[in-house]
């Protein structure tokens, strides 16, 4: 007897063939469908990326002036546009006494009866209100209210800017170190601000700004600079200190800075960033107030 022969056939190379050329032709038309949407979502994961990119910056540097020294927000040229501002912030203010109690004198009696005396070199005061935590370094602007004085960053005796001396910690009476304070820096209000030692002065700065090429990335960035010191004349950039990058890929970068009069200003800046030829523009206004 012979045996039953079982009959295998598998796919020919030829059906092979047509099923790939099938999938191919079906795979095709998905993506025709597809690529626009995931396109689309791509674009604008990108743009809400330079959207908050810039936001923030923006919000930082609105933040850090809300806290400026009154009259101390400068800029390189105050009649255009600029790509460099600079100011003082602060950490802590109050008033000081400005009539002594008792015996009090230039820094004697009592400590809470020392007032601040603008006849003499007077290297501390008592402070009207609740005591104030310092720190070492810590820099005391007196009388910035005062626009028709020098700029708060000077600490000669023609400038309002002195150096705390006093002990470290909360305090009632602060201690300085200087020459005596002008006469124009005796203001009504008799307000004082507290610059923190570990910042100094800040400056933000748009640096390499330019168009960017076509398809391609801004090549600027904001760039913030602290604890440099304290410049007389402004310096863009500070030489020294610490820096850190807020936005990157900057396309665009315009502050403007208008005193209005005496008592207020206004901050505007304009950012844009551009990433891949696509690129995002904010625009922002900072109120100043410098007669708090």
């Amino acid at each position: 007897m012979r045996p039953n022969l079982i009959s295998q056939r598998g796919f020919t190379l030829v059906e092979m063939i047509v099923v790939m050329v099938i999938t191919g032709i079906i795979g095709g038309m998905v993506a025709v469908f597809i690529r626009a949407p995931v396109q689309g979502y791509m674009d604008s994961s990108r743009r809400a990326e330079m959207t908050d990119i810039a936001d923030t910056a923006l919000r930082r540097l609105a933040r850090d002036i809300r806290t400026a020294v009154p009259n101390s927000v400068r800029v390189p040229n105050p009649v255009g546009v600029n790509t460099y501002i600079e100011f003082l912030p602060t950490i802590a203010g109050g008033r000081y006494r400005a009539d002594p109690v008792g015996s009090a004198g230039i820094c004697g009696g009592s400590a809470l009866g020392d007032a601040l005396s603008f006849d003499a070199n007077d290297t501390c005061f008592a402070i009207i209100g609740p005591p104030i935590t310092f720190t070492a370094g810590d820099q005391i602007v007196i009388g910035s209210t005062q626009s028709s004085g020098n700029p708060p960053y000077d600490n000669t005796g023609a400038g309002i800017r002195r150096a705390y001396n006093g002990a470290a910690g909360a305090q009632a009476r602060v201690v300085v170190t200087g020459t005596q304070l002008p006469a124009y820096a005796e203001v009504q209000g008799h307000r004082f601000d507290v610059v923190p030692g570990a910042q100094q002065a800040l400056t933000y700065a748009c640096e390499n700004v330019a168009a960017a090429p076509a398809g391609g990335d801004g090549p600027g960035t904001l760039r913030r600079y602290w604890n440099y010191g304290f410049n007389v004349a402004q310096a863009a950039p500070p030489l020294a200190g610490s820096n850190a990058v807020l936005a990157d890929r900057v396309s665009d970068c315009q502050i403007v800075y208008d005193t209005f009069n005496q008592r207020n200003g206004l901050v505007t800046i304009r950012l844009g960033i551009t990433r891949g030829g696509e690129s995002v523009s904010l625009y922002h206004e900072i109120h100043v107030n410098n007669v708090p």
